[in-house]
Parts: structure tokens; sequence; C-alpha cells
């Protein structure tokens, strides 16, 4: 951003403010519309700050629709526009100085107060200091005591009517107790509360999700979902701090409005410090701003306004924002450190998270040594090396984060990293390998003994189309794992009677058996799981790119696990990079493999099979005798024995209400050579229809697939 704030030569002035006014909209657009802000808020603060300068030093350049001129974004396509029944305005901002270019850091909101003072015509104002609240500006409007809707600030005049959405935040009352106005509006803000924040980005860490910068921008991201149930996910809250539109008992004072609020069981923005004076001020700013980092939220200043409405309406209105309040904005506290090391973190989903650790450095009020680097794209898009001076702070200041890199103090020959050179492409847990898919950010580890994903991995192994291991969930395999009975899914075939029984799901102080009848559950499901086809296997592994209906064409094309380590048909998959290589290719030619197999799916078998982890599992199973076979080997459909596998090279597809579950259908119809498949197409060559099946049915019909009942289907069996 250096570019926009010291030019070389002055540009014109209005050449300038035409250039800053259309940088602001775009990041206004990116802000509001997008929630994927790219500069931080001082940054935008200070392009504001010299559009405004500007314009007030050359008025002849004046524009109605400067977004000086403006409070926020327009709102987003998709939901309906509401009309504020009073304008949504914001808050003027004055910003805390650096203390290395000036005498007085307070010295703006110094100059307000004198404004106050000067405006109303006396020396002590009464004022309310609260906490500016890190979220997004909503409006509830009640009406007799009933919920309305609810709006975003939009453009101050008009914005989205997100009621589907905050009728999930339970913080949001949608009845109010007590006696009601007849018309209320409630302005404040919603936002996520810091520890759910960070529950939330951790977990999409690990999912190989981006994470969100802030939790303004998750909540921002959270309220422009369509579909409420996804709202209801977010750990979205709710709090007071304003009024809009008002039809009741006569309110004189800020602490009217509070104590109507909580006589109305609305949330309400605390601690609400009230002061006389402006030294009382600069002392309840100095406390406020100490005190913010124990709150649950993310606070980036102070609102001060004044207490009494009636001097309110005194004071009046400029074009966007109100006299008689301020936002002062409190320096983002960044810190100078060196980066000294680069750490990689297996989350429980296989994902590789790096971390830089820190030399030790005090971050508002807290000691901070590691900081998450989310993953090597956003490593490499801040060139982040080992051994850099980094700066340093707490992203909404609340998770520790890289802002930027010192390069002038770069030491020589540092390079530029790579997270696969950096754990020489094996996973740092395991030694498995690693993979990026296309289109991902993250790398993974897809070994399905990798002891940091053992949880979601044995969960996974269990699962119904997986083994089918009855009694084994997440809360059982958590148990397993913490308790130090299983690292990896093949230790469930290591496990007694007693073990199991005696298993303790609860805590030491509150401790819950798994009990005998549960036991013998998972001990009879584990026997059956020996003798379950080779596919079921494969989609139990977990073996990325490896699904269900994957699973079912390599079982087809290999009888044994160990044959996928040197597969002929494998291999010319992942060499042969043509696009018509499956018709083209002789070795693929008599093989017939299917669109659920092709190069991506093979190089990740290949290499998952050829490396050491792989073949220790291999290994593994074989001590166990574990050896699952094929139920549907035909791996060349041209030379089947049509006596034994009547249905083969046949696709159908199920719909409707059968006799029989549909998976047990499945199994019949594929134990006889037919491939089962969950879409019509062209290639279709039976609909077996149950009662209803509209859509599929009427489909069918328009490519010309046979539709045949389930009678018709016994037959053919």
């Amino acid at each position: 951003m250096d570019d926009l704030f010291s030019q070389a030569e002055p540009s014109p002035p209005e050449l300038r403010i035409a250039q800053l006014r259309k940088e602001i909209r775009h990041h206004d657009d990116l802000y509001y519309l997008q929630a994927a802000p790219k500069i931080s808020d001082s940054d935008y603060d200070r392009l504001f700050r010299e559009l405004e300068t500007l314009e007030s030093q050359h008025p002849e350049y004046a524009d109605p629709n400067s977004p000086t001129q403006r409070v926020g974004g327009q709102p987003i396509e998709g939901f309906t526009q509401v009309k504020h029944l009073v304008p949504m305005l914001s808050i003027d901002d004055v910003f805390e100085l650096d203390p290395a270019t000036t005498d007085s850091p307070a010295a703006e909101l110094i100059a307000f107060y004198q404004r106050l003072q000067k405006n109303l015509d006396r020396e002590n104002i009464d004022v309310t200091v609260e906490p500016k609240i890190d979220g997004v500006a909503v409006s509830l409007v009640y009406r007799e005591g009933v919920l309305a809707y609810a709006a975003t600030r939009g453009d101050g005049e008009t914005g989205d009517d997100i009621t589907h959405n905050v009728r999930t935040i339970r913080s949001v009352p949608l009845h109010l107790s007590g006696t009601a106005p007849s018309l209320l509006e409630v302005r404040g803000e919603i936002f996520m509360p810091n520890e759910a924040f960070a529950a939330m980005n951790a977990e999409r860490d690990e999912q190989g999700l981006p994470t969100f910068a802030n939790p303004r921008n998750a909540t921002a991201g959270t309220l422009k979902q369509l579909d409420p149930k996804k709202v209801a996910d977010r750990p979205l809250e709710f709090l007071a701090h304003g009024i809009g539109a008002y039809e009741g008992p006569e309110l004189t004072t800020e602490d009217d409005f509070s104590a109507l609020l909580s006589q109305l069981s609305i949330p309400r923005n605390q601690p609400l410090l009230h002061v006389t004076s402006l030294d009382q001020l600069l002392v309840a700013i100095e406390q406020l701003n100490h005190e913010r980092h124990h709150l649950a939220y993310g606070t980036d200043g102070a609102v001060v306004k004044v207490s009494s409405y009636q001097e309110r309406r005194q004071l009046g209105f400029r074009s966007r924002a109100p006299r008689w309040a301020a936002a002062y904005k409190f320096r983002p506290e960044q810190k100078e450190t060196v980066l000294n090391a680069i750490t990689i973190q297996v989350g429980r989903t296989g994902v590789l998270t790096p971390v830089a650790e820190l030399e030790p450095v005090l971050v508002s009020g807290t000691t901070v040594s590691r900081a998450t680097l989310h993953n090597e794209e956003e490593i490499q898009r801040k060139d982040v090396r080992i051994h850099d001076t980094v700066l340093i702070e707490k992203a909404g200041e609340i998770i520790p984060a890289v802002v930027k890199v010192i390069l002038e103090k770069r030491p020589h020959g540092t390079q530029p990293f790579s997270l696969f050179d950096h754990v020489g492409g094996k996973c740092p847990s395991c030694g498995g390998p690693i993979a990026r898919e296309e289109g991902f950010v993250a790398w993974r580890c897809g070994n399905f003994e990798c002891p940091a994903q053992a949880v979601s991995k044995i969960k996974q192994f269990a699962s119904r189309k997986a083994l089918d291991i009855e009694g084994v969930g997440e809360t059982v395999a958590e148990a397993l794992v913490s308790r130090g009975h299983c690292t990896t899914p093949l230790d469930l075939f290591t496990l007694s009677h007693e073990q199991l029984a005696t298993l303790n799901l609860g805590t030491d102080e509150e401790p819950r058996r798994f009990g005998e009848k549960n036991a013998t559950k998972v001990v009879e499901s584990l026997e059956r799981a020996r003798i379950k086809p080779l596919d079921r296997w494969l989609f139990a592994m977990g073996i990325r790119q490896v699904g269900e209906s994957a699973s079912k064409e390599l079982a087809r094309l290999h009888e044994q696990l160990p044959d996928l380590a040197h597969s002929e048909v494998l291999r010319a998959l992942r060499d042969d990079n043509r696009a018509d290589a499956k018709k083209k290719n002789e070795v693929l030619l008599p093989y017939q493999v299917s669109a659920d197999v092709g190069g991506a799916v093979a190089e990740s078998v290949l290499t998952f099979f050829e490396s050491d982890a792989g073949q220790h599992v291999l290994e593994r199973m074989e001590a166990l005798q574990l050896d699952p076979r094929s139920s549907n080997f035909l791996p060349k459909p041209g030379e089947a024995d049509l006596d034994t596998l009547p249905l083969a090279g046949k696709t159908f597809v199920l719909t409707g209400t059968l006799s029989i579950g549909r998976d047990e259908m499945k199994r019949q119809l594929e134990s006889k050579g037919a491939k089962v498949s969950g879409s019509i197409s062209k290639n279709t060559d039976y609909l077996l229809a149950g009662e209803g099946g509209g859509s599929k049915r009427d489909k069918a019909e328009k490519l010309g697939v046979q539709v045949i009942t389930e009678d018709q289907a016994r037959e053919m069996l």
C-alpha cells in the first residue's frame, strides 16, 4: 500500500481524489459485499482520511456519491431491501495517534470533546464511554414487543432484510419481556465471540478451508448466507448499543435507554462508563483500553456519546454522522520479532498446518511465541522465510498473526519456504506421503494409519458404508485414542472384549463404562468386517480421491489389496495424460475402466501403496490375517463367464421404494457383474424403479433407458 500514501510526485488534487474514491469503493466492496478485506483497518482509515482532507481543501470537486458522503456498502443481491425508519448513520472515527510522532496520542479525541464544549457552551459535558464492538451493525425493529424484522446498515438509508438469519441468534429476543413500547428500533452489533471464532478457524484450518481474517469478517460472511441453517451453525451473538425509531415513554438520557433494554431483556453493550469532564474521559479511555483485552469479544476502540438526548438534538448531525458521538480507534498493537523456525502440525483430518515459532514478544497483554501461518499459499503471498524479522499483531486483538516481513532486516541467504521440501514430502506425524489436490491450498497426509488422524480415521473405518462396525462412533473413537488403546484403525482388531467393556467414555471424575453388551456388538462386528469385500475396505481406508464409486471400480479391477501396489492398469492411467486414453491405450482398452477411476485416483492409490506407510499397512494387515477379496472382480468384461456373471457390463440405476433396502439390492446386482450408478445417463442400461421415483423415471424415458420392475430385475439375477 506504500504507493497510495508516499508517492514520488504529488498527483493533481482532482486526479488523486478520483484515485482515492475508486480505491475506497473497491475496498468497500471487498469488505461489505464479499466479506473478504484485502487491507487492514488502519490502511483503510488512512485512505479515507486523506480523501476527507482533500475534499475539504477542494470543495470544487465535491461529489454526492463520494465514499465520504456515504455510510457503508450497498445491499447485496439476494436479499429484500428495507428502508430504515430513521437513517442508520455511522459514527465519525477519531484516532489514537502514534506516540512516536506526537506528545498527545489522544489529540483527536480531545479535539472532539472541545467541540462539544464549544457547541454546548460549557466546560463539563456528560458523556458515556463503551467498547466499540468489532462486529456487523444491525437494526432490530420491534412492533408491540415482537420482532418485526432485522436489517443491515447498507447505505444508511436502505439495508438488507436479514430477519431469517437473525432469528437463529439465541441472544436476540423474538418477543420482548415486560411492557414493551409500540415501536422500538434497537441498533447494535452482531459478532462472533473470541473463543468461538478461534475454534471455528482452527476447524476450518484442519479441513483445509480458507480461514477468516477476523471475527467481523466471519460474521459478515455468515450474515450473507441465504440459508439460515448455515447461520444457525455459526456462533453469533448480539449486543445493543443505540436507538433508532421509537414510540413509547419519553427517554431523556442514555441511562434511560439502558434501563429500557434491561427491562425488556435485550442484551446491551457493557461496560458503560459515565464521565463529566475531559480529564475523566481520558482516564476512562485508558481504563477501557486495558479492560477490553478481557472481554469475550473483539474490540478496536471506544465509542463516546453525549448522554443527554436533548443535547444530542441540539448538536444535530452532519451528512453521514452525528455531531454528538465519536468512535475512538485504538492503534493496533504491533511488535517486531524474529521467526526462528516453522513447524508443521497435522490436524485430525490430515491437513498440514505451518506454525511460526517466534522469539517471545508481549502483544496486547499476552506473551506471543507462536502464530499460525495457515497454509503454504499464505506464506508465499507474504514471502515469509525462516530467520526473518516479522511484524506481529493479534488479528482482531485475539489470534496472533504475522502481518508482514520487515524486508530491510532480512538476513542474507534466506530461502523461499516450500512445505513439501520442508517435510521431505512426508507427513511429520507418520511418514506417509502428502499430497495437495488441484484447486485446494492445503497439503494433506493420506495415510489411514496416521496417529494424528486416529479419531477421524477410526470413525471413517467403522462407518456404515465402510466396515459397518456397530457401536464405534466418534465418542468411542475419542475414548479409544485418548485412553491409549488405539493409534490407528487397524488397532481395533487387537482389542479384547474386556478392554472394550471397561472402556471409560466419560471423565476420570465421572466415569461411564462402555459395557458388556456394547463390547460384544463391537467384537462381533469386527469379525464380520474381516470378510467384508475389498471395495468396502478400500472405502474404509479413506485414501484421497477414493470414494464409494471409485472403490467399487478398483475392486472390479483388482482381486486383492496388494494387487493395487503394482497394478498395470493404474500405472497406465497415471502415466497416459490423454483425454481419451481409456479408448486408445492398448493396456487400458480391455479393462473398460469407468469414469469413476481416472488419473487422479490412480496417482493417489499408487502413491499410497508404494510408500513406506502403505507397505506398512499391507504388512500389518497380513500379520492380523486380514485379506479382503473382491466380490465383483471382473477386470476384463469381454472375457466374462456370462453363466456366473450374467449382468457383466450392464449399468443399473435404482429409484423409488423397493421390497428390500437399496444397499442390499445394489449388492445383489453387483454380485452378478452389474455396475450400479447414482444418476441416469445415456450409458445407463436399466432403471430399476420401485414405487415413486418420478424424476428419474421421466429422465429415463427422455434418454430411451429401459425401465424395469423389481420382479424383472430378480429374473435377471
